[in-house]
């Protein structure tokens, strides 16, 4: 299927397939916005009650539950049967959890189906870094990476553009037409070089090296493949905090990745129609989230041009800084709606804007480049791990900000909130200016050297 076209090109072919399902993620991750209306109507919800909105936050949170423990599922699954199985499992279990959505008639069941889904998702979403960090070229992988983030902002796009004019139930058959045809493509994908290695597979490391256009890198993972054989379980996990280049990796990434998610991005995405209600905006939520979600593709479309002209850091210190001011001005105009100030009347739009500002800095840099940074910063053999802790513990952070989110709203006022935000965003640049290295240009081993 591959043998036609230049390494590079099958690389980004490859990746394509890949995309389908980080566009998956997307979707799901944003489903919470338009179908929330839904469960508080009873003409359009699939239940023949009304939840409250306690039992609304669990069930635009309880994903982040399920993605705590999809990243271990495939953690051991990974190095001993292959990346590819891991997409496959997680293509089934995300199948299972809208399946489960689609057919629920109770509020347990809802929750259950969102759990399956926060774990196919995780499956997905991490292996999907472990695996393009593997294949793709020191000159390209920056992109590639960069990529995912585009392709998940379509999946948002995507919803927001059907969610508010299909049934429930809709939701759900189009997320289950993507699963289907994600893992159709997988099929056809070969597996990553670095597993070939684990494997002591020679001649499959010889072949995919070469179809990839990566044999100059053969020598050096020939020299690694013994260290790579001897490596288990339990002392993956002890290098992954006893070796420094390792240590210190894991703490760049759990901490960009934690202030990443306390910036607040799924929270106003979770929570977008009480925003907009709340702003009294005269745009239509549904409207808005499709106009935020079309500046969202422009701002992750613009970083693979630059990342690896610019570097990681610079994007990353630019995005979190217009995402940290644009959060205070918009604490600020709650704070000053909250209090009844009379300009608030003049000001309806300032809202929509402030969020299009947010959201395209975000996904020009503090949304893209943390995971870029989890793809390239480990050794081989704890990869797979050190990416998985960390994902795990930022989406654990993620769930307790969601749900303290919709309590804040409520108690005392979105000011607050929005201001927490701005804080962290602050902080995230200022962690990068003082601890994230660049990795512009470098191959895995020439970064871990740096380390």
């Amino acid at each position: 299927m591959f043998m036609k076209i230049s390494g590079i090109q099958r690389q980004v072919l490859i990746s394509s397939c890949l995309y389908l399902g980080q566009a998956l993620v997307g979707y799901s991750n944003s489903w919470p916005g338009p179908v929330l209306p839904k469960l508080r109507d009873l003409r359009t919800s699939p239940l023949p009650y009304l939840l409250t909105e306690t039992q609304l936050s669990l069930v635009a949170t309880f994903m982040y539950l399920g993605g705590i423990i999809g990243p271990y599922i495939v953690l051991w699954l990974s190095n001993v049967k292959g990346r590819k199985p891991c997409f496959i499992l997680g293509g089934v279990i995300v199948s299972i959890g809208y399946i489960m959505m689609v057919t629920t008639r109770n509020f347990a069941l809802l929750l259950i189906g969102r759990y399956l889904l926060g774990i196919g998702i995780g499956a997905i979403a991490i292996t999907n870094l472990v695996y393009i960090g593997e294949i793709a070229s020191a000159r390209i992988r920056g992109i590639l990476l960069t990529t995912l983030g585009i392709f998940q902002t379509i999946g948002s796009i995507v919803l927001f553009a059907t969610g508010p004019y299909v049934s429930y139930e809709w939701t759900c058959y189009i997320a289950l037409i993507v699963t289907v045809v994600f893992i159709f493509c997988i099929l056809f994908i070969p597996e990553t070089p670095i597993f070939y290695a684990l494997q002591d597979n020679d001649e499959e490391l010889r072949k995919v090296l070469q179809n990839l256009d990566r044999m100059e890198d053969m020598n050096e993972l020939l020299e690694a493949k013994e260290e790579l054989k001897m490596r288990d379980t339990k002392r993956d996990w002890k290098d992954l905090f006893s070796i420094r280049s390792n240590r210190k990796a894991l703490f760049v990434v759990v901490v960009i990745n934690l202030l990443q998610h306390g910036s607040g991005v799924l929270a106003v995405l979770f929570f977008s129609a009480t925003i907009f209600d709340m702003a009294g905006s005269s745009i239509k939520s549904s409207i808005s989230m499709i106009i935020i979600g079309c500046f969202q593709l422009s701002g992750s479309s613009v970083t693979p041009i630059f990342i690896e002209r610019v570097g990681r850091r610079v994007i990353l210190i630019i995005s979190s800084t217009i995402c940290s001011l644009s959060m205070f001005i918009l604490g600020l105009y709650f704070y000053l709606d909250y209090n009844e100030n009379p300009v608030i009347t003049h000001i309806k739009w300032l809202p929509l804007v402030l969020l299009i500002v947010f959201y395209v800095a975000y996904d020009s840099g503090l949304g893209i480049i943390p995971n870029v940074i989890i793809g390239e910063m480990f050794t081989s053999n704890v990869r797979s791990k050190g990416s998985t802790v960390t994902m795990t513990t930022s989406w654990l952070f993620g769930f307790a900000v969601s749900t303290a989110f919709g309590a804040l709203l409520e108690a005392v006022g979105g000011h607050v909130a929005f201001w927490f935000f701005s804080a962290t965003c602050a902080v995230a640049a200022l962690f990068t200016i003082f601890f994230i290295p660049e990795t512009k240009g470098k191959t895995l081993l020439e970064i871990q050297k740096a380390l």
